[in-house]
């Protein structure tokens, strides 16, 4: 009986992959023969994008003809069940072949439903909540008729300057890896061919969020070495989680346009990475060669793109105004083509196409599943689990903090225009480009008012006008001190309109925009207890509003269910766990900064800032107003007993972490390693490990962490990952700054 359960797992395996081998020969075999029929015109179409509305959202004209005569593979900008069904039937029983048509969208945190945006989710640290948020917009956007959405944005930035931060998961890698990774599964699942499921495109390869003094679509220039260490690790992870496509980046490296880099493409992309996906260009990119100076025209520029690798043209309509003369001129060999149709088709067939062209749309299905009650539950779980606690003080003369608020309370004085906007509390792309109505949103005026009593007296003053960067309203100033005045505390709203962050969203001053400044310090002068909520996609200098006011609460851009989520925390409802990705400046002039620093010859760890040969500003303090990983709790954590075992096969680190406060609670227990002595200059200090645990007032629990090989690497001279004898240094704590530390010896 002992022999025969091998027996048994080895035929059950030598069946799933012959399985396995016979479906995918099965594809293969389906691929070449539509191949063989297609003409040279019909290929290129499969690898044109078209967007069915203009640059201002108008519908164009010309969109079914071009699918009914076969010129089309794939649409955006084309959403609903009835829209899309009627092309892709044109589509199928129109055009001479029948090629399914592929949508695709900017379905990047959300669609009817609205997530936070990604940097606020990133502050969550909940990688089962990410992926559980990105599976529910695959779910709504599928029973809309999308089959792609250009997400994950995986781009590494360390500029809060550049609007597309709150587009991505924040400054590091190792954060920003596993996020990929949960993006990447919630929006694909285990099985593309499901119909709730949605193609995930990782963007943007490679180095955009290294956007030069801030500026979107500035090309920059950094090393090989900072591609490796910084922007390529959240990449690798999505391939590694099966991502079924990429989209290159606006910017260059090294000088050469991502959409015309073979180097990018080919050689790092395909052959290093092994990633078989299809490549996808961002919005024009190709005809933006031309503008970039690199090609003499648009036929030059279609010639660099598909020779570079570059799959699917996206708007600007060069593949199929140029490769055809191109391949009948010898410039172009159609065996290049032909290898970029089939992974179209394949993707098209690992979506499931090709066996039903009609299974994502149905409006019973987009009827039950478009802004679903779980969604909505979801979307304010995920809203509040993001929200970061950065200040909580005592009341005077009391032991209580000021939060969270008693729901009883008297009288509370809301002030600022951005309690009342909606659509303010959705990012820029859930606000600008998804179908996500403003209308569906919860101001935080409103969940104010539904959590507190009847007999709490709530009232509302705009205090200023919050209209772009001007500083307007400040006539409204006066009666926002008198309501403060006559209020027992007061909420008071400041950060952003949606639109000042976001692609294009470039900002040179961090500064809170508008008279918000002047708000705040006229609040300030009042004694009356402040909460101050900020609703916004980057972080701002704060500072002002720190030192004036005894709690702020950092809410970001919280999405539909956002009123209700800041609310849940400010009352108690929820105790706040949120960390921050991203290291919030002191002010503009501290930007970049980011808290894996590389360590240099003056570093300075003190205070004194008139020693002027010390790595300082002679003006202000070099550390940050508040690090990365930061965030408070309505409770305490103690952190005690760092020790490393060597005894085991694998070392590891063990920490004991006590709820020393009287309240439930969540904290984010974070390990950082730094080699001690390297080839080549390394960092302070790296994430390596996390674990966000629960813990009830009082209870303690060992964290242990495994020091593997791979969170001990670094790149070496050699540009390639290197592992050494010698001492590691360990660090574990609540947030990059306040750790224990203990020695590690790797023999």
């Amino acid at each position: 009986m002992k022999n025969i359960l091998p027996i048994i797992l080895l035929a059950s395996l030598t069946i799933s992959c012959t399985t396995k081998q016979n479906n995918s020969d099965k594809t293969m075999n389906h691929i070449d023969h539509l191949l063989s029929q297609m003409t040279l015109k019909e290929k290129i179409a499969q690898l044109n994008l078209i967007t069915a509305l203009d640059d201002y959202n108008n519908p164009l004209e010309n969109v079914e003809d071009k699918v009914r005569n076969g010129e089309v593979g794939h649409i955006l900008k084309s959403n609903g069940v009835k829209n899309n069904f009627y092309l892709q039937k044109i589509a199928i029983e129109e055009s001479r072949l029948g090629i399914p048509i592929m949508f695709q969208e900017d379905v990047i945190h959300g669609y009817k439903t609205a997530f936070p945006g990604p940097l606020a989710e990133a502050a969550s640290w909940n990688l089962e909540r990410i992926e559980q948020t990105a599976a529910a917009a695959a779910k709504e956007a599928t029973a809309s008729g999308i089959q792609l959405t250009y997400a994950p944005m995986v781009d590494i930035t360390r500029d809060p300057r550049w609007g597309r931060i709150v587009e991505g998961a924040g400054e590091d890698p190792y954060l920003g890896s596993l996020i990929a990774k949960a993006r990447v599964k919630g929006f694909q699942g285990d099985n593309l061919a499901d119909s709730s499921t949605l193609m995930a495109c990782a963007k943007h390869f490679l180095g955009y969020g290294d956007a030069m003094a801030g500026i979107d679509y500035n090309i920059g220039d950094f090393s090989e070495r900072e591609l490796r260490e910084i922007y390529l690790p959240p990449f690798k992870a999505a391939i590694e989680s099966g991502v079924g496509s990429m989209m290159v980046a606006y910017s260059a490296i090294d000088g050469v346009p991502a959409t015309a880099n073979k180097w990018l493409m080919q050689d790092l992309l395909r052959d290093e990475l092994g990633f078989d996906g299809i490549v996808i260009s961002d919005w024009r990119t190709v005809s933006n060669l031309v503008k970039t100076g690199v090609a003499t025209n648009n036929k030059d520029a279609t010639h660099q793109a598909i020779e570079a690798g570059l799959d699917i043209d996206m708007v600007s309509e060069l593949y199929v105004q140029n490769l055809e003369e191109l391949v009948n001129e010898g410039k172009v060999d159609i065996k290049l083509i032909d290898k970029a149709v089939r992974r179209v088709l394949k993707a098209k067939t690992d979506l499931g196409l090709f066996d039903d062209p009609y299974v994502y749309f149905d409006s019973v299905r987009e009827k039950k599943w478009v802004m679903h009650p779980s969604h909505l539950e979801l979307s304010r779980k995920a809203a509040r689990e993001s929200m970061v606690l950065l200040k909580n003080a005592r009341l005077s003369g009391q032991e209580k903090h000021l939060l969270p608020l008693s729901k009883s309370v008297n009288s509370i004085a809301v002030i600022g225009p951005l309690a009342t906007r909606q659509k303010d509390l959705l990012s820029w792309w859930a606000a600008n480009h998804s179908q996500a109505d403003k209308n569906d949103v919860v101001s935080l005026l409103h969940g104010i008012k539904a959590a507190v009593s009847s007999s709490t007296k709530v009232t509302y003053t705009e205090g200023i006008i919050l209209e772009g960067f001007e500083k307007k309203g400040l006539e409204l100033i006066p009666a926002a001190i008198k309501a403060a005045k006559q209020a027992d505390v007061v909420i008071l709203a400041l950060g952003e309109e949606y639109w000042m962050s976001g692609e294009g969203g470039s900002i040179s001053d961090i500064t809170l925009p508008g008279a918000q400044p002047e708000l705040v310090e006229a609040l300030a002068q009042t004694g009356k207890p402040v909460v101050a909520v900020l609703i916004n996609g980057r972080p701002f200098d704060i500072r002002k509003t720190v030192e004036s006011f005894d709690a702020v609460l950092e809410a970001w851009q919280p999405g539909t269910m956002g009123g209700y989520a800041i609310a849940d925390i400010l009352f108690g409802d929820f105790n706040p766990c949120g960390k921050l990705p991203v290291t919030f400046p002191q002010n503009t002039g501290q930007i970049p900064i980011f808290y894996n620093i590389k360590r240099g010859s003056h570093d300075f760890e003190g205070i004194d800032l008139k020693d002027r040969y010390k790595n300082n500003y002679l003006d202000i303090t070099h550390k940050p107003l508040f690090p990365f990983g930061f965030g408070l709790s309505y409770t305490t954590f103690e952190y005690s007993n760092l020790r490393v075992n060597t005894d085991t096969d694998i070392p590891t680190v063990g920490i004991k972490v006590t709820n020393s406060g009287k309240v439930d609670g969540f904290e984010v227990v974070q390990l950082y390693i730094k080699d001690i002595v390297t080839q080549v200059a390394t960092p302070h200090k790296q994430l390596k490990g996390f674990e966000r645990i629960f813990l009830k007032a009082g209870e303690s629990k060992v964290v242990t962490f495994n020091i593997t090989d791979d969170k001990l690497s670094y790149i070496g001279k050699e540009l390639k990952p290197l592992i050494e004898a010698g001492e590691f240094e360990i660090m574990v704590g609540g947030n990059s700054e306040e750790l224990l530390k203990v020695v590690y010896i790797r023999k």
